[in-house]
Order: C-alpha cells, then sequence, then structure tokens
C-alpha cells in the first residue's frame, strides 16, 4: 500500500470523483435556488453560473479535506483515495486550488465585484476549515458560515436581508452535520445525535412557519410543511438510530443523511418562497441523490 503521499500511477476519473464526493454536490445548488426565491421570488439567469461556482468550492473543499487529512485517514480511513496510493497528496492539493479559482471565476461571471462579496467570505470559510478549524471548537461554525453564505450567494445583491432566515436555517442543519462528522469513527456520546436530532426538529418547525410569517399563501405554507416533513423523516430517522445506539455505523449513517437530506429542506424553504415547482424539483432529486450516495459516499 502506498502512503498518504504517495501515489503509484495517475488517478482514474473514479478516485477524483471519490475525492470530491461527487454526488454531494447535488445538495449545493438548492442552497443557491432557496436563496434566490426568498430575496426575489424568481431565479435569475445567473443563478445557474452562481450554482456552478457553488459546486466547485464545495468539490475545493472536499479535496482540500482529504488533503489535510491525509495522515490521519492513514490510520482511521485506509480506504480513502489518498492513503490508499489511488491519487497523490499533491494532486489533492492541486485539484482543491484549481477547483476553487474555477469557483470564484464563476462567481465573479455571475455577478463581478458583488458576487465575489459573498464567494471571498465563503471560499475562505472553507479553508480555514479545512486546514485550521475542524478539530477545534469553531469548527461547526465555520462549515455552518460556509453553507449560510451559499446560501445568501443567490440572493440578489440588494435584498440579500430577505434570505437571512433561510441561510441561518441552512447553517444550522449543517452545524448539526458538522458535529455529527467528528464521531464518524469513533461514535458518539448518546447525548450528542439526541442534542442535534432537537436541532433538527427545530429548523423544521421554523422552515414551517417562515411562509406564514411573511404571508406567503397558502400553496406555499403546504409546500414548507411537506418539505420540512421529508427533512425530518430522513435525516431525523438516522439521528433517532444514533441516539439509541450512538455508533460509529449509526453516527455516519446520520451524517451522511444529513448532507443529502439537506435537499428537502432546501424545498420547504424555496417552497415557501413560492417557488413551488424548484422546489418540487428539489424534492424529486432526492431520491436519485441518496442512490448515487450509496455508490461513492457523501462524507
Amino acid at each position: 500500500m502506498c502512503g498518504p503521499n504517495e501515489s503509484s500511477s495517475s488517478p482514474r476519473l473514479a478516485d477524483l470523483a471519490q475525492l470530491v464526493r461527487l454526488p454531494a454536490a447535488l445538495s449545493v445548488p438548492g442552497d443557491v435556488l432557496a436563496g434566490s426565491v426568498a430575496s426575489s421570488g424568481t431565479v435569475p439567469p445567473r443563478a445557474v453560473a452562481t450554482m456552478a461556482s457553488s459546486v466547485a468550492l464545495y468539490w475545493a473543499g472536499m479535496a482540500l479535506n482529504d488533503y489535510a487529512d491525509a495522515t490521519v485517514d492513514a490510520v482511521e480511513r485506509p480506504e480513502r483515495p489518498l492513503p490508499s496510493g489511488r491519487v497523490a497528496r499533491r494532486t489533492a492539493l492541486a485539484t482543491a486550488c484549481g477547483l476553487t479559482a474555477a469557483g470564484l471565476g464563476l462567481a465573479a461571471l455571475a455577478g463581478g465585484r458583488r458576487a465575489l462579496a459573498v464567494a471571498l467570505p465563503l471560499t475562505g470559510c472553507v479553508w480555514a476549515y479545512d486546514l485550521r478549524l475542524k478539530s477545534t471548537a469553531a469548527g461547526p461554525a465555520a462549515m455552518a458560515g460556509a453553507r449560510a453564505l451559499n446560501v445568501l450567494s443567490g440572493a440578489e445583491p440588494g435584498r440579500r436581508s430577505a434570505a437571512v432566515p433561510a441561510a441561518l436555517l441552512v447553517g444550522a442543519h449543517t452545524y448539526t452535520v458538522t458535529a455529527l462528522s467528528r464521531h464518524e469513527v469513533s461514535g458518539a456520546p448518546g447525548r450528542l445525535p439526541a442534542a442535534t436530532l432537537a436541532g433538527s426538529t427545530a429548523t423544521a418547525l421554523l422552515a414551517t412557519a417562515l411562509p406564514s410569517l411573511r404571508r406567503r399563501s397558502p400553496a406555499a405554507r403546504i409546500g414548507a410543511a411537506v418539505g420540512a416533513l421529508g427533512y425530518l423523516a430522513s435525516y431525523g430517522t438516522a439521528q433517532a438510530r444514533a441516539a439509541r445506539e450512538p455508533s460509529a455505523a449509526n453516527v455516519r449513517e446520520a451524517v451522511g443523511a444529513g448532507i443529502m437530506s439537506l435537499m428537502p429542506l432546501q424545498a420547504s424553504l424555496t417552497a415557501g418562497g413560492g417557488g413551488a415547482v424548484l422546489a418540487a424539483t428539489l424534492a424529486a432529486a432526492h431520491p436519485l441523490a441518496r442512490r448515487l450516495a450509496r455508490k461513492v459516499s457523501p462524507t
């Protein structure tokens, strides 16, 4: 077996797909959609470039994560691309740098300096988390901040305040997933998945209430409630299982469910903002994303 800094050959596309957690990127565009709908009720053409930027930055963060964790993964997760020798550590860093440059370039294309005003701090959160903050108390907050900023990246520059509630809910969800992810190898204390389940339940309730607080239509309220129920059915069930038996396997399952169940939460927020068709698309894509995640792990 090759060491974490070695590779016997050029990586295959399948190895790179595992490096960047390819299917998990399906959880990213919904952030932009939720932010766009919350701020203006529509999705402008620039949102396509914004979504592409967000996906590139997400993949960059995954590659950088494995670059930073190569030594630890050699002990805890030897099956990952770097410690198994299928991808060189320098390749992971080059991939992270290239995708970061692409993400920032796409953000500039989508909205110039106004878009970069969000994309740059988002990138800073990702790099700071992977290289410095992951094992500190600030780690979950840094990752939550990145996801919240991703929602704001979809909002109209002059109306970003309208997307703040949606951004905070996505950030709260991300905080719980990140907190759980620290215990994927060793298992968690029972109180942790119980606490994150309580947080997820509160997130779902607030997502359901948001359209009423903003006096949206009955259809928007129903759509938000349906999305929130789907979110709890997926992520909440996995957390409840981990709370009963907080083994490493159950915690990993909860983390994987948390990553992909962001899609029904995004659907709830998008429906609550009046984007029923977009919300239905997100909800319909969730089962596909879950199937793909069984082939390439999102964690």
